[in-house]
């Protein structure tokens, strides 16, 4: 089972564990919220699916700045800061819906505004963790911020129901609202390393610095391009609808089903992570991980009529051997990049991590319209696996790559 140790002996992480924990059931209210919120006023899936671009765009365009400044400034300041921020987009939907200013520019906008703070929150919070927990536990905190993460993914989702059925869009903003002012209270309480002054560094030689370092470093460019490569061929997620209704014929509570089993597979996958510390080998691990998603969206993109159960499994395991390549991959990052550079090289991390998913479905929304979404589903399979094998050509280091050997622990 999952290594619980970082919980137990570092406060500091503790708090910022449970509070990022509370704050992002909140934030999963609100994603849910927004959408239903448009669809009400316009009743087009159009209008709704561009929430996604008003999204992306902030996250990604400012990623880098954020890691910049999660390197120049004192983090958790700069966590209190974005969380507040966070917290008056939330007001502010409350209080535009109760008044009923709310229009779907107003929305548009307060989501760019949140995910432009999300873009800065981000690196600041990927960057403190190494400072809060000793490094032989990093990998275990790392599988913890995974269960965090898919926990709220779930959790979150399945509340923002009851809670709008319950208390109206309004109540559910309001209650999302709350859940910052918890997590604000928690970095408040943290207590880490004091950091050297860092000497100012102009905007544009801070972001060169940081994507020298990246090039340089095959390591970390093979494993991200990696992760970008595996999301940008192998997401089906644009393809499930028409595998619910055309292959499986399940309805909408089985297109519910497909959405919901990555998560699952997630969950499950980082609840038994405890053998991953263990394991010194971190790079070929991340190769097996990925190599075992692609084989797996294979074997979903094979199935039909009456297997859908065993599809639901396939979507699973995918979604589990990603969460664990995840693991190995945030491990690898925090380990070998110095804190002076940490934060400019989580943001370029969360680029990749980011951009894959939203531009695979692009792409195999075109290669469906092309040939076939089966097609687009098994070729997204096949060529993930031979990504894996060109990445460990490219950059032999990711599989020579091992972990260094534990120091004395620290306890914060």
């Amino acid at each position: 089972m999952i290594d619980v140790s970082p919980l137990r002996e570092f406060r500091s992480f503790r708090l910022v564990w449970f509070g990022q924990l509370i704050s992002l059931t909140g934030t999963q209210l609100r994603l849910v919220a927004i959408p239903y919120q448009i669809y009400l006023l316009t009743g087009s899936s159009l209008d709704v699916g561009l929430i996604g671009l008003f999204q992306a765009i902030p996250l990604i365009s400012l990623a880098l700045f954020g890691g910049v400044i999660a390197d120049s400034v004192d983090r958790r300041r700069l966590l209190i800061v974005t969380q507040i921020g966070l917290s008056g987009c939330s007001a502010a939907l409350a209080i535009g819906t109760q008044v009923g200013i709310a229009n779907v520019p107003f929305l548009y906008a307060l989501t760019a505004i949140g995910a432009a703070f999300s873009a800065i929150d981000g690196p600041a919070r990927g960057a403190l963790v190494p400072n809060l927990v000793a490094r032989e536990r990093l990998a275990a905190a790392m599988a913890l911020n995974q269960v965090l993460f898919q926990t709220a993914s779930i959790a979150g989702p399945a509340l923002a129901g009851v809670v709008i059925l319950g208390v109206g869009l309004a109540g559910a903003y309001w209650l999302d609202t709350a859940t910052f002012l918890v997590a604000i209270v928690a970095v408040v309480l943290v207590v880490a390393p004091r950091r050297d002054a860092r000497p100012h560094v102009p905007v544009i030689r801070a972001l060169g610095e940081g994507l020298s370092y990246f090039r340089a470093n095959h390591i970390l460019s093979g494993t991200m391009l990696l992760d970008f490569l595996a999301t940008f061929f192998g997401s089906p997620r644009a393809l499930f609808p028409y595998y619910a209704d055309r292959v499986f014929a399940v309805g909408p509570g089985g297109l519910g089903l497909l959405f919901a089993a990555p998560g699952i597979g997630s969950l499950v996958a980082a609840l038994t992570s405890g053998w991953v510390p263990r394991v010194r080998r971190q790079g070929v691990a991340v190769l097996i991980s990925v190599a075992a998603w692609g084989l797996a969206i294979v074997g979903f993109g094979l199935m039909n009529d009456g297997l859908f159960v065993a599809a639901l499994v396939f979507v699973a395991l995918a979604q589990a051997a990603d969460t664990v390549s995840a693991i190995f991959r945030s491990t690898i990052l925090q380990t070998v990049v110095p804190d002076e550079l940490r934060g400019r090289l989580v943001a370029i991390s969360s680029m990749f991590f980011l951009g894959g998913p939203y531009l695979g479905q692009v792409e195999s929304g075109v290669v469906a319209a092309a040939v076939s979404p089966e097609f687009a589903v098994v070729s997204g399979g096949i060529a993930t696996l031979a990504s894996v094998g060109a990445i460990a050509l490219w950059a032999p280091e990711v599989a020579s790559y091992r972990a260094p050997a534990p120091e004395p622990s620290r306890v914060f």
